[in-house]
């Protein structure tokens, strides 16, 4: 790379046009009635000119060029994981002597991981609160030439062990014409051990025996155990004689009831500097007999169901609420959920989540039965399973049903500022929209002292009810007696059958008679339930409140369960929600579903929770006064049932000897549950580092390719982040698609395909990114460092002395004219001046 020997430049050339305006200079001159000399006359319009140039010349940026061979060198220094500390040694000193070389020349230091820093004067390594699990050489690349200023003769030393996790970096190198120098740092020799790989099968059928393939790595020899567990159970554990380099074992396995099995292997040995590479994890989907996952909160009452299912050939794997699945991976071993009788409460805000994206995003099946804990007595109104299910838990308050004075009492102190208050706030405006015309409420609130943030009235004034709940702020001491004694005093002058209270704190009071307050609250019959949120809350004072109130006591650790529990305590007070007089099924539609269940000869049911239909739900089965029994539809990709008596022995006791039992819960079952096809429908995933590709083989069933199909994938990250994804043919009965998967964890995908419109095959797939690649045992990639000094002209390891190297290297030096131009024009606008002034003809 050479620049010009001499020259000029215009950095502004757009104030050139101003030179139009010298002509017009003239014309003035040519008007003057000035009566000096011609030649005087002469000189001072020369004198103009020559000033009206300089001016112009000066706001066009005329710039004087001449050749450098003055250097601007950036170290680009890689400091990610994958780089030891020997290596960090040899960069210490390789910088230290190279910068003694330098000379006159320029230089500045540019570390980076994932990401690159900032660029620096001086040498530092990175932050460690920057994400250095990853190399992104090209981004360095891009920032380092960005960062190089003009008019220097540019150059890159870029030291690492050329492993990049992401980005192309020779694509970036040969962009800019900037001579690149690479430096190979040698690989981590620290003694290390990895898992590389697990490979396992895309699908097998249930009891069929297949292999995992594990593949270790290690630059030492060892030996190592490896535990290979499927879910939470170890299936093998065996001691390995590790070779130096690749290592590959087979592993005989089977699965016998699970849907979607995660096979994880972990390896231990005594040399070994990194574990987080120690473990790596595949999937498996199996085919089989339909699974459902039955939650029940007593799960001894749900064996009749249990049975009933298994009967008809349905697998039930029966779990109370703490075996609610955390991800989707546990979910997709399933084919339909089904809730008996569990509260909102129960159930974290992730796991709603979960169930969520299994109905709507996966095809799922979900199923809730009712039960004194379901729909709204289980504190379900605006939660996330309420938007799955075909119902409502709000529904009208039936005028002959009791009516209700209840009084809430929010903790308003300075621990309960932020998230807290306003879910309170939340679950405080809930409380109002349950309750009926009939009903009253009202809200005190308490720090050091209490106050009424809305007195007892009507629940048809809720807005101006609404409105003071909105206004309340948190601040101040804890103190709850006083608004104790004001809720009951307040509820000893209101008329109504029944008065209830509630208490919500995280914190402890100061003292009071609890106990005593409490008891003349139960001699009123004016029953009192509390809530206290989080470690700092004193349970056993608020246990006792409640049991001597005869209310309930609740407790919770995650503040987002708050307007659950106000739903299902206000649901319960209410004693609306619960109808309990024998009834008959009506048939309201009919459906091919039901078409061989006789519902006339069926028996009584014993009750059943009152619910709203949604607009496009269908109602299949109704109470005697049309209330609805068994309603469903379709969310998202998947079927949403709600079933609003049980199936236990309290409501559903007579049906429990009835032959349409378990031909009633089997057929509904079949129908809700998620479907799956396609037999001659495969699908092939291959990872390579933060991609993946989704290769699917479709053929029709008499053996011909599937052609122009609507092949759709429904990608689910490890956040729950959802992706639809068209996928393009490229082949006879071939489509593919290539997905990032740069985040750690599961990956689900729902494929779809569709042919005219009708869905011709539908599979679920997944697949567990595990450590990063940065972690992975790699040697330096000498390759490609060789690969971008000689693209770009640079020099591969070079000596420290090389560096600032420059025999034939040069740059336009650019020095600006402009202050020069206008300190002319200055002397020249004095003797501008002088000619217009003085007669210099008297001199002569």
């Amino acid at each position: 790379m050479f620049g010009t020997q001499y020259g000029i430049e215009f950095t502004r050339l757009e104030f050139l046009w101003l030179m139009i305006g010298i002509p017009f200079i003239i014309w003035f001159f040519a008007r003057s009635l000035v009566d000096f000399t011609v030649r005087q006359r002469v000189f001072s319009l020369i004198t103009r000119l020559l000033i009206a140039l300089l001016l112009i010349l000066s706001l066009a940026g005329l710039t004087f060029l001449s050749p450098t061979k003055e250097l601007f060198v950036i170290f680009a220094v890689d400091q990610s994981k994958s780089v030891g500390k020997e290596a960090k040694e040899s960069i210490n000193q390789f910088l230290e002597s190279s910068v003694k070389e330098s000379g006159s020349h320029r230089y500045q230091y540019l570390s980076f991981a994932q990401k690159p820093s900032k660029i620096s004067n001086e040498y530092s390594e990175i932050d460690p609160k920057e994400d250095i699990n990853g190399t992104d050489i090209s981004q360095v690349i891009k920032m380092a030439k960005a960062g190089i200023p003009p008019h220097y003769v540019p150059r890159i030393v870029l030291i690492s062990d050329g492993n990049e996790t992401s980005g192309n970096a020779l694509e970036a190198s040969i962009e800019g014409n900037v001579p690149i120098y690479t430096i190979a740092l040698d690989s981590n020799k620290e003694p290390e051990l990895q898992v590389s790989d697990v490979s396992t099968p895309t699908q097998v059928a249930q009891g069929e025996p297949f292999y995992i393939e594990v593949v270790i790595n290690s630059n030492v020899e060892q030996e190592a155990q490896v535990e290979i567990f499927r879910g939470d159970h170890k299936v093998i554990e065996e001691t390995k004689k590790i070779e130096k380099g690749e290592n590959r074992f087979r592993f005989k396995q089977s699965i016998d009831r699970e849907r979607l099995a995660e096979f994880s292997v972990t390896v231990n040995a005594k040399k070994d500097t990194i574990l987080d590479n120690n473990s790596a994890s595949g999937l498996v989907f199996a085919s089989g007999k339909p699974k459902v996952l039955l939650i029940a909160t007593n799960p001894e009452t749900a064996r009749h169901l249990e049975w009933a299912l298994e009967e008809e050939g349905i697998i039930v794997d029966t779990r109370p609420p703490q075996g609610i699945p955390d991800s989707l991976s546990d979910l997709q071993n399933y084919e339909t959920l089904m809730l008996s009788n569990v509260p909102a409460t129960k159930i974290s805000t992730n796991q709603m989540e979960v169930i969520r994206s299994y109905v709507s995003d996966l095809g799922g099946g979900f199923i809730m039965l009712g039960g004194d804990q379901s729909f709204g007595l289980g504190g379900y109104y605006k939660t996330v399973i309420e938007e799955v299910l075909p119902v409502r838990s709000d529904f009208e308050k039936e005028k002959e049903k009791p009516s209700l004075a209840m009084v809430i009492v929010i903790d308003k102190s300075g621990s309960m500022g932020g998230q807290k208050i306003e879910l309170a706030k939340d679950a405080a405006a809930s409380a109002v929209e349950l309750l009926g015309p009939r009903d009253q409420i009202g809200i005190i609130v308490f720090e050091g002292s209490s106050y009424w943030a809305s007195e007892i009235r009507s629940r048809s004034a809720k807005s101006s009810i609404l409105s003071s709940i909105q206004s309340i702020e948190a601040g101040g001491g804890t103190n709850m007696y006083p608004a104790m004694e004001m809720a009951f005093n307040a509820l000893q002058t209101v008329t109504a059958k029944l008065k209830h209270v509630i208490i919500l704190t995280d914190g402890i009071s100061s003292p009071g008679d609890f106990q005593g307050i409490s008891q003349s609250m139960a001699s009123a019959r004016i029953t009192v339930s509390t809530v206290g949120v989080g470690e700092g809350a004193d349970q056993a004072m608020l246990e006792g409140i409640a049991k001597t109130g005869r209310g309930r006591y609740y407790f919770t650790n995650d503040p987002q369960s708050i307007p659950q529990i106000f739903t299902k305590e206000t649901m319960t007070a209410s004693k609306s929600a619960i109808n309990e007089e024998p009834f008959i099924p009506q048939v309201i539609r009919p459906t091919q579903v039901l078409s061989d269940i006789d519902f006339e000869s069926a028996p009584f049911l014993l009750g059943y929770i009152t619910t709203r239909p949604k607009a496009t739900s269908e109602i299949i089965l109704g109470s005697e006064t049309g209330d609805p029994l068994l309603a469903w539809w379709r969310y998202g990709l998947g079927m949403s049932v709600a079933f609003t008596s049980d199936a236990n022995n309290r409501w559903a006791a007579e049906w429990l000897t009835w032959p349409g039992y378990s031909r009633f819960w089997a057929q509904l079952v079949r129908h809700v549950m998620r479907k799956s096809g396609g037999n001659s429908f495969s699908v092939d995933i291959a990872r390579s580092d933060q991609k993946a590709r989704i290769e699917i083989d479709s053929i029709d069933l008499i053996g011909g390719f599937l052609n122009k199909t609507d092949t759709e994938i429904k990608l689910i990250d490890p956040q729950l982040k959802k992706k639809t994804i068209s996928l393009a043919q490229f082949a006879p009965g071939k489509y593919h698609y290539t997905i990032d998967i740069k985040k750690q964890g599961s990956y689900h995908l729902e494929i779809t395909q569709k042919l005219q419109g009708e869905v011709v095959n539908r599979q679920s797939r997944g697949l567990i990114v595990g450590y990063p690649d940065e972690l992975k045992l790699k040697p330096t990639n000498k390759t490609l460092l060789e690969t971008i000094s000689k693209s770009t002209k640079g020099v591969y390891n070079p000596a420290p002395a090389e560096v600032f190297k420059n025999e034939r290297e040069t740059a336009d030096r650019a020095t600006p004219l402009w202050p020069y131009l206008v300190i002319a024009s200055l002397f020249l606008l004095i003797l501008d001046v002088a000619l217009r002034r003085i007669d210099f003809s008297l001199f002569v």
